[in-house]
């Protein structure tokens, strides 16, 4: 095969202008206009992958979508994107790309070393040898990715932007062919908001492959040219290139991902324009003109470098001035066989025939036919140097005749066309086999809201096609209330012999003797695989799909499937329509996952929520972490301070000392109105009748199922107002919670709720010298031990701020937290730490406040509770009021007996026997050191700490019957180690509570 560009009217490249491009670490040159595909066969190019399973060498096939071989690594670093077809990668200036195939090179893949065992490897092949010894699965894994001949993502971000734009249209017609044209102009001139997409990068589908065509007297190009100009002057006409519709929904909900920018070399793309762009559409009528694709015949050897379908064969001669080879075969069943001889041969090929219809003939002298002949094998090693002709039985697919060789250096193939019928099944839908157009085809008359125009309905002759356009289209202006008649374009006619349907060429040998014939070139699925799946007892397609891989790859089987039909159907001696389709599923060609994103990345995806304190910790050098979507202070490490010795310093000085922290992250949520106090006993578990105002309590939320889903302190502001604050990660849940149940379930009652959380910065005090230290900037508030006792509040205040002053603590301290509009909340931190320089007074993070709590034996809402812990099985009782006169959530499923079993998992401390091991959070707990099934697991380690101020570690779990195994010792499993424990109490400091009530 030698690509030669020749001077082609129509051509759609700039032939004065050179392009240059690199593929596989050479350099060439194209022309404007080219993909690299087309350049690269007019280079010369013929091998440009090696197959997935045996390492053949591999050449293109297609001419675009459909392509399955040709997949390549475009583009280096960040911007690099793999599996894109060469046939639909527009050239640009210093494009580089590489084969995702052939290990160490593509001239010399090992794994072709392979394909001389391929008998030993036929299809089920991985599944029934890399089942065992189970040691080994890790390995196989490793060398059969390593073997899948795929591209690699991108290991660095990807700096490109994306975003998504939505519509509402009267019409979307998807495909610019002739007829998606005409579909558009005739919706335009009837006044209707028009949308026209097409992959390509114009219009035009195949009459731009098609210099015979021929419309109101005027050839292909024209009649685009004219098309393009109506619908321009249509305000209410959109026309969008490069853009692929892969996805058709519900109620003609349409995603279409448009390249705006990947034709242009990086360096050159605009700041201000996305890469790509996600289009969803909806749509009142989708008009499907998606045409149909070519598909191949199989033969023997059909893989090899230079076969090609006629259809990429006559688009490369038309569209770029590519002739693919100079002594060229053409073997096929219709009359799209001598277009493309026709073609050929006038662009200097010397072009063969073998047409298996008997009677056919050439239509001029220009190329040589042998009618009733058909393929049965190309010949060649790494490229076609020739085929093996055989006579055809006049009516049966058999050999009748001896083999005759041709030498060429292409051979090309029709089957017949394949409608492109894949978005109007993704809602479950299945074409229709049509014995006439030998395919698998859409109905005429659509479905609601979705007409079927063209080549997808098996209307393949063009003067039909455009009939059937417009009869389509009477039926959908028709549902918008337009009667307007519509004209049909003038198309001759053209004299064509019918076609005889075949699949696989018969080359008089049993399936599998000969010479191995693909049918899923990207998979390495044959025919001889097919019918192995068949014997094998897989009867239905969709089984023999996954037996052999048939129609797995990139290109979703859109040469091969119909193919792997049709020889299925023959090996269960049943008819096409018998056997039917697979199902198609979105996306209908691969869609970046940059383009499905769009702009929601980063903080636009996930946003970091940053309080008014943070260029303090900043300032201070603190280590961040996020929580709940907050950027909080992790720790405050010192020079020369590791994590361990940074909180085991923050620590002490909050036990022994005063110590800070920012708790503005906490949720907080105003709840105003007359029957608040009727809301917080509902929503709550305890008791709130009695809360005067002044006072705070601890309360915790449960689910319907009783168990524990939030907790936290609720002021009284006012007879009418409370002050609810929630867990940092939990409060658009809870605020969503309340809502629900207000809203739908409680209306009657007067509340109002409202988020207040970034309303208030919020600073914890805490220590033994906290009192000393906030006595300095609280002038107006009494702060002593008898008239401001732990669990009030008070309004004053701090530092000549207007405050909420809360005496509660996480810690376990005396402690106070002191609230100020947010934006004093800087001016606040900084005046405390001034105020307690002489006290040493000590910053601390969340992993601080984690050991101090758990110190303390407090909990952590989804840490040390899943969704199955109740209050009973946290040992907080106390906090359940089940006398209450009125019922809240959650009270009837704590008086399930199940709730109440005594041997539940319970919350418990543990107390390592080796005070320096620190257990794993998540360790299962067993009672023996050993693993077996007579050693069950009794619950898990929930939090784990060294405690600086207990010179010891110290965790909390949930462990079967806990409350019962005081004292007993159990062994925490993790790593393959079993480390012993001794059960405690789940309170390690202060049982009493003396230091937080002082």
């Amino acid at each position: 095969m030698s690509g030669t560009r020749v001077r082609q009217a129509g051509a759609r490249i700039d032939t004065t202008r050179q392009i240059r491009f690199c593929f596989d670490g050479r350099n060439y040159t194209g022309h404007p206009g080219d993909t690299l595909a087309s350049a690269l066969l007019a280079q010369g190019v013929r091998c440009v992958a090696r197959s997935f399973k045996y390492g053949r060498p591999r050449g293109i096939v297609g001419a675009g979508a459909e392509e399955p071989n040709a997949l390549v690594q475009l583009g280096v670093g960040a911007l690099t994107t793999p599996n894109l077809k060469a046939t639909q990668v527009e050239l640009y200036e210093g494009l580089s790309a590489r084969p995702t195939s052939g290990w160490p090179s593509l001239e010399c893949d090992v794994k072709s070393l392979l394909g001389l065992g391929a008998r030993f490897m036929p299809a089920g092949f991985y599944g029934k040898t890399f089942k065992w010894p189970r040691r080994l699965w890790p390995l196989y894994e490793a060398l059969i990715r390593k073997c899948a001949g795929f591209g690699a993502a991108p290991d660095m971000p990807d700096p490109e932007c994306y975003d998504h734009l939505h519509h509402h249209v009267d019409v979307l017609v998807v495909g610019a062919g002739a007829c998606g044209l005409l579909a558009a102009l005739q919706a335009g001139r009837a006044g209707l908001k028009t949308l026209l997409l097409d992959e390509q990068s114009e219009p035009g589908g195949w009459l731009l492959s098609d210099p015979a065509a021929r419309i109101d007297g005027r050839d292909g190009d024209a009649y685009i040219r004219s098309v393009q100009a109506a619908l321009s002057g249509m305000p209410h006409v959109d026309v969008l290139t490069r853009s692929t519709a892969f996805g058709m929904h519900a109620q003609n909900l349409v995603h279409a991902v448009e390249l705006v920018q990947d034709h242009i070399a990086p360096a050159g793309r605009l700041v201000h324009l996305p890469r790509q762009r996600l289009h969803k559409i909806r749509a009142r009528q989708v008009v499907l003109a998606t045409g149909a694709i070519e598909r191949p015949l199989v033969f023997g050897n059909n893989d090899l470098p230079g076969v090609m379908t006629v259809s990429a064969a006559q688009t490369f001669l038309q569209r770029y001035g590519v002739r693919v080879g100079q002594r060229v075969l053409i073997c096929g069943t219709s009359d799209l066989i001598h277009d493309g001889a026709e073609a050929l041969a006038q662009a200097g090929a010397r072009v063969t025939v073998a047409d298996v219809r008997h009677g056919a003939c050439a239509r001029n002298g220009s190329y040589q036919v042998l009618a009733g002949h058909g393929i049965a094998e190309a010949c060649g090693g790494r490229e076609v140097t020739g085929a093996r002709l055989v006579a055809l039985h006049a009516t049966r697919d058999e050999v009748a005749g001896p083999a005759t060789h041709v030498a060429c250096d292409v051979v090309l193939s029709s089957g017949g066309l394949s409608p492109t019928v894949h978005l109007f099944c993704h809602d479950g839908s299945h074409p229709a086999w049509d014995e006439t157009a030998a395919a698998f085809v859409l109905p005429r008359a659509g479905r609601q809201g979705v007409a079927c125009v063209g080549a997808v309905t098996g209307a393949f002759d063009l003067p039909a096609a455009l009939a059937q356009t417009t009869e389509a289209m009477q039926g959908v202006l028709a549902a918008f209330g337009r009667t307007a008649p519509l004209q049909t374009p003038d198309c001759p006619a053209r004299q064509q012999l019918a076609m005889r349907p075949m699949f696989r060429m018969p080359d008089g040998r049993p399936e599998g003797a000969g010479a191995v014939a693909f049918v899923d070139y990207q998979n390495d699925v044959s025919a001889a695989d097919i019918e192995i799946a068949v014997r094998e007892n897989y009867h239905a397609i969709e089984h023999v799909k996954r037996y052999t891989a048939l129609g797995f790859g990139t290109d979703q089987g859109k040469l091969s499937n119909v193919n792997g039909i049709a020889i299925t159907a023959r090996a269960l001696k049943r008819s096409m329509g018998e056997v039917g389709t697979t199902t198609y599923r979105p996306a209908y060609t691969p869609v970046s996952l940059g383009a499905l994103a769009g702009t929601m990345v980063q903080d636009c995806f996930d946003p970091s929520r940053y309080t008014a304190l943070h260029a303090a910790h900043v300032a201070r050098g603190a280590a961040l972490e996020p929580v709940g979507q907050w950027l909080r202070p992790w720790y405050f490490p010192r020079a020369g301070e590791d994590l361990r010795a940074a909180v085991g310093r923050e620590c002490l000085a909050a036990r022994n000392g005063v110590a800070l922290m920012d708790a503005s992250t906490l949720g907080k949520i105003q709840i105003d109105g007359p029957d608040a106090r009727e809301f917080l006993n509902r929503v709550y578990a305890n008791a709130w009748t009695q809360l005067a105002v002044g006072k705070c309590r601890y309360g915790l939320m449960l689910d319907e199922n009783g168990m524990v889903m939030d907790d936290g302190v609720t002021a009284c502001i006012t007879p009418n107002q409370f002050y609810m604050t929630t867990t940092t990660g939990g409060a658009a849940r809870v605020l969503n919670w309340l809502e629900r149940w207000h809203q739908s379930e409680w209306p009657e009652l007067r509340v109002w709720l409202t988020s207040v959380t970034d309303h208030w910065s919020t600073i914890a005090l805490v220590g033994p010298k906290a009192r000393a230290v906030l006595a300095r900037l609280c002038p107006d508030i009494d702060l002593s031990a008898e008239n401001f006792r732990f669990m009030d509040w008070r309004a004053g205040t701090v530092h000549g701020l207007p405050a909420r002053v809360f005496r509660v603590s996480f810690s376990g301290e005396l402690a106070y937290e002191l609230n100020v509009e947010s934006g004093y909340g800087h001016a606040l931190w900084e005046a405390v730490i001034a105020a307690g320089a002489d006290f040493d007074i000590t910053p601390y993070g969340t992993e601080t406040m984690h050991v101090l709590r758990a110190e303390k034996g407090f909990i952590i809402v989804g840490q040390d509770t899943d969704g199955s812990v109740s209050p009973l099985d946290l040992g907080m009782g106390w906090a359940v009021g089940m006398k209450k006169a009125f019922s809240f959530l959650g009270k009837r499923s704590l008086a399930r007996s199940d709730t109440a079993r005594a041997d539940r998992k319970q919350l418990v401390g543990l107390l390592p026997e080796d005070p320096s091991v620190v257990l794993s959070e998540g360790a299962q707990i067993m009672e023996s050191a050993h693993v077996g099934a007579h050693n069950p697991m009794l619950g898990h380690v929930t939090s784990s700490y060294h405690s600086a101020f207990l010179g010891r570690s110290i965790a909390l779990a949930v462990v079967a019957g806990g409350s019962q195994r005081v004292h007993q010792t159990l062994y925490a499993h993790a790593q393959g180690r079993a480390t012993a424990a001794r059960v405690a109490g789940s309170v390690f400091v202060d049982a009493q509570g003396e230091r937080q009530n002082a």
